[in-house]
This record gives structure tokens, C-alpha cells and sequence, in this order.
């Protein structure tokens, strides 16, 4: 039995992908703030409770991070698998009116909350026996090209890139593969401002296609499933008439 835990598990791109590798026999710890929503995904995945595992935790505080990492090794004593998934956006405003607040709240979920977790995941990794493990982090599309108005989001998914490549390589000598998928326009509550037109490089407004997001936790699914001798580095799952190729 594999062990995965999933960040942002309980609602959206999270809940499908914890769903797909539940699917392909991973047990899995969602964490997320809610845990009502957690709990509530998880029996609806698995009503018995024996493979899935509700972790309430803020990505974003290092100390709670440990904590949460530390209570799925008790239960389950190993981690096969990472999925960094938690992320949040800043409203669509001028770049000069976001807050400081706003900018702290985004760095927290996106970036600082993902580097905390590999952290743990990589002493993790390293200590068991057999050693290795892999991490999927989620990038987005605006980990290459930025919408408007979207700094604090477009410039922490940059970050992300940035952070994969980074652990991939010190990864090497542990048997630690990390890689990134490039998500563009996945159908959740996050995206259903698109239904009704989103803002365009030349100042347009436009409605956006999406896919489903069981077409991303599939594509999520297979990166888990690679032997740790082998990486999907990156990979761009998108709806394919989204305006993306070409933007700006």
C-alpha cells in the first residue's frame, strides 16, 4: 500500500485527484483548513475511513506543517507520494491595490506551504526504508504566462517552477522525483467566474473553456504511478480552445 497525502484536498482539483489515487490503491491524508469538508471527502471517497485520513492545518505555519506530516507517518509509518495542490488567488485588481495582507495570504498558501511541506516530505523521504519518494506539485499555466491582474498568483507559480526544479535535483541522490503539472482552466468553484467572461491581455473579456477536473487528477494518477526511476518533469494539461498559446 502507497501512502499520499494531498494538499487543498477537500474541495475542487484536490478532492479529484485524492479520488483518482485512492482509485489506484494509494491511501490518502487530505489536508486543508476545513476540517468538516476534509472529513466529509473523505467518506465520500471511502466511508469506512480505513485508507483515508483528515488533516486539518495551515500550510502556511512550519510548526503545523511538522505536526501534520508527523501524524500521517504514526498512522500509516511511511509517505510514497506529495501532492502540493493547496493555492489560493488574490482579487483581479489594479497591481498597485493589493494589500499587503492580500500578497502575504497568497505567498503563505501557494508558495511558503508547499516549500514546507517538501521540506517535510524530503526528511521523510530520506529516513525510511526504502528510501525515495516522489512530489507533484501544482503549477498552473500562470507558472509561464501571467493573466492580468495577477501578480501575487502569476509571481508565487512562478515560484513553484522554480521550487520543482530545484528539489528535483537535490532529490537525485536520495531517489526523490519531483515534478509539476501545468493546470489550464479545470472546472471548479474556482473557475466558474469563466462561464460568464474573464479578463484578456488586450483588455477584452472573454468566456474561457475548461475540462473537468477528473481529467487532471487522471493526468496526476499517472505521474504517481511512474517508477521513481522515472519523472514526468513537467506537463500542461489544458482545455484545449482556452486562450493560452499565444496569450497577449
Amino acid at each position: 500500500m502507497k501512502i499520499a497525502i494531498v494538499t487543498g484536498g477537500g474541495t475542487g482539483v484536490g478532492k479529484a485527484i485524492a479520488k483518482s489515487l485512492y482509485a489506484n490503491g494509494f491511501s490518502v491524508a487530505l489536508f486543508g483548513r476545513r476540517l468538516d469538508v476534509l472529513e466529509a471527502t473523505a467518506a465520500e471517497i471511502d466511508g469506512a475511513g480505513e485508507r483515508m485520513m483528515s488533516v486539518s492545518v495551515d500550510i502556511g505555519d512550519r510548526e503545523a506543517v511538522g505536526a501534520a506530516f508527523e501524524a500521517v507517518v504514526a498512522r500509516w509509518g511511511r509517505l510514497d507520494l506529495l501532492v502540493n495542490n493547496a493555492g489560493m488567488n488574490a482579487p483581479s485588481v489594479a497591481l498597485e491595490e493589493v494589500s499587503a495582507l492580500q500578497w502575504d495570504q497568497v505567498v503563505a498558501a501557494n508558495l511558503s506551504g508547499a516549500f514546507f511541506c517538501t521540506q517535510f516530505a524530503f526528511a521523510q523521504f530520506k529516513a525510511q526504508s526504502p528510501q525515495g519518494g516522489r512530489i507533484i506539485n501544482n503549477g498552473s499555466i500562470s507558472a509561464t504566462t501571467p493573466r492580468p491582474q495577477s501578480a501575487p498568483y502569476a509571481a508565487t507559480k512562478h515560484a513553484i517552477s522554480g521550487l520543482t526544479k530545484a528539489s528535483a535535483l537535490d532529490g537525485r541522490p536520495f531517489n526523490i522525483a519531483v515534478g509539476q503539472i501545468d493546470i489550464g482552466n479545470a472546472s471548479t468553484d474556482m473557475t466558474t467566474r469563466m462561464s460568464s467572461g474573464v479578463l484578456q491581455a488586450d483588455g477584452s473579456t472573454a468566456v474561457e473553456p475548461t475540462i473537468d477536473a477528473g481529467l487532471i487528477a487522471d493526468a496526476v494518477s499517472y505521474m504517481a504511478g511512474l517508477p521513481l526511476e522515472a519523472n514526468t518533469l513537467t506537463m500542461t494539461v489544458m482545455a484545449t480552445q482556452m486562450p493560452f498559446v499565444g496569450r497577449g
